[in-house]
């Protein structure tokens, strides 16, 4: 990669719950670049998995998202995001319970913010959900990278029961939706 094609990228971060999930629906995309497992929103520096799971870190389960806009843009990455997760939960997705589960956008610019505020009014709007929104909408502080073992966790796991009960499942949905944003196979590989 060129300086010159790694300027054209652009970064944003989500959580949806649990970073595994949110990692392997986001690589899936045309256009993404990287999603990388992480931390972010709370105070303390370089938390430990171990740590943020106890829900006292203030830091949420994210993946910091580096795309190509002249492939995909922002407001087809927040699509994903609102279709890939229940964003009516506050502090759980599923079995998955804490403030590390919320659902919340880091937004990284002003445009990134209105983007992300206007989609969440226009969906609470036009009744998408049952219940109102509660997704977090929040500047994006320092993005803290996960364990190496939680990098590409689904790819190099597929057999373990989360991945294989919970993941796969949400994947092949998510895949079904957005079946023209999907990377070739070749470069899923």
């Amino acid at each position: 990669m060129t300086t010159n094609q790694s300027a054209n990228f652009e970064k944003a971060t989500f959580g949806t719950g649990c970073f595994w999930c949110t990692e392997a629906m986001y690589n899936s995309l045309d256009g993404v670049h990287s999603a990388i497992s992480g931390y972010e929103g709370g105070p303390k520096p370089n938390p430990t998995y171990k740590e943020v799971c106890t829900g006292t870190t203030g830091h949420a389960e994210c993946v910091e998202v580096t795309f190509d806009p002249s492939k995909i843009t922002y407001q087809e990455l927040l699509e994903a995001f609102f279709r890939s997760h229940d964003p009516t939960t506050l502090n759980r997705q599923g079995a998955d319970v804490g403030t590390q589960y919320r659902s919340v956008i880091f937004y990284h610019t002003d445009e990134q913010k209105r983007l992300a505020e206007t989609a969440k009014e226009e969906l609470n709007k036009a009744g998408a959900y049952n219940s109102p929104i509660v997704t977090e909408i929040s500047p994006a502080s320092e993005f803290f990278e996960a364990e190496a073992y939680h990098q590409n966790y689904f790819v190099k796991n597929p057999g373990q029961g989360y991945c294989a009960f919970v993941i796969a499942p949400k994947l092949d949905k998510f895949k079904k939706v957005f079946k023209e944003k999907l990377k070739s196979h070749s470069e899923l590989a």
